[in-house]
């Protein structure tokens, strides 16, 4: 047999769990759409909401005294059984010592136990099993504060997070972490993008890659290598030969580090390392695309290591 005084508490902890749904279900029913306001519901969730908190505290006094009651019956009859007085079977409560100043006494009410170890068996129970003896002690105040201290939060809570809206919930913490982890994945994707090189460039083939490369191309190249890529000032760029090598790799480091000698600046300057990788992909699609008034080839025939066919055209690329 447990203490009934610990099942005073233990059935108080249920009491508001079981509380604390059924009053975020009333709430939660009162509570009038937002997108549709409405002055009379708002009113009656309001009601409610107040009706519901009375019926919970009322409900805690009653359990709370019914236990408190069911525990001095069990003390009456242990006490008649035995045929001793009823205060005999009570817990006894130190004396308190005079002369304790507000402190003192404060601490031995809210954070001493009510009967030091040393005095056990006078709230030691009658009944055992296997020599085990049950203590009939209060529980510490210390503990029950903090019991106290963790409803009052446990309320508080309840009433700013999910009764309130004065806090997001747990659903719409969910959705702010999963936004900001998409922010920090597209700048982590970004900034592996910017650190490409001539080594370790790659080309692109995604539609949207091609299409910004194919805008870089002809708002900083076209000038020099026409606007079909078939050269004019630079050379043709869909035919077989390049210059200085061809393939993205090549085609990377000629974009980026210009060709001085021959009027090409070096696009480094102006375009990040992601927009020459676009730009130096998307010249790879001119590749034998054959426009008219080509310019004559020059440079060597270009065919990529281990490919069958020749590889994208001239590798002065944009200027």
């Amino acid at each position: 047999l447990l203490s009934m005084k610990f099942s005073k508490y233990s059935a108080l902890a249920v009491l508001l769990l079981a509380g604390e749904k059924l009053f975020g279900q009333a709430v939660q029913a009162a509570t009038p759409d937002a997108a549709k306001p409405d002055a009379l519901a708002s009113t009656m969730a309001i009601v409610l909401v107040t009706g519901a908190i009375i019926v919970f505290v009322v409900s805690l006094w009653a359990i709370v005294r019914t236990n408190a009651i069911l525990y001095k019956n069990y003390l009456r009859m242990q006490a008649e059984a035995k045929g001793i007085p009823l205060a005999s079977l009570e817990p006894a409560v130190a004396p308190e010592e005079t002369g304790d100043d507000f402190w003192a006494r404060l601490r031995k009410k809210y954070w001493e136990d009510a009967v030091p170890i040393e005095r056990e068996q006078e709230v030691m129970l009658d009944h055992g099993f296997d020599g085990i003896r049950e203590l009939d002690n209060s529980l510490p105040p210390w503990w029950l504060n903090m019991f106290y201290l963790t409803i009052i939060w446990a309320a508080g809570y309840m009433i700013y997070y999910h009764w309130g809206g004065g806090g997001p919930s747990s659903g719409q913490e969910y959705e702010m972490e999963m936004e900001q982890a998409k922010k920090e994945i597209a700048m982590a994707i970004a900034g592996k993008a910017e650190l490409v090189d001539e080594n370790t460039v790659t080309a692109l083939t995604e539609s949207a890659a091609l299409g910004e490369g194919e805008l870089i191309y002809k708002a900083n190249c076209a000038a020099c290598h026409g606007q079909a890529g078939e050269g004019t000032v630079g050379p043709n760029l869909t035919d077989d030969n390049w210059i200085h090598g061809g393939g993205i790799k090549n085609v990377f480091k000629t974009v980026k580090n210009g060709v001085p000698e021959k009027g090409m600046i070096a696009w480094s300057a102006t375009l990040s390392p992601s927009n020459i990788q676009k730009v130096s992909s998307y010249i790879l699609t001119l590749h034998g695309t054959n426009p008219p008034n080509g310019k004559a080839p020059q440079g060597e025939i270009w065919k990529e290591e281990g490919a069958a066919t020749a590889a994208p055209a001239d590798s002065t690329a944009t200027k």
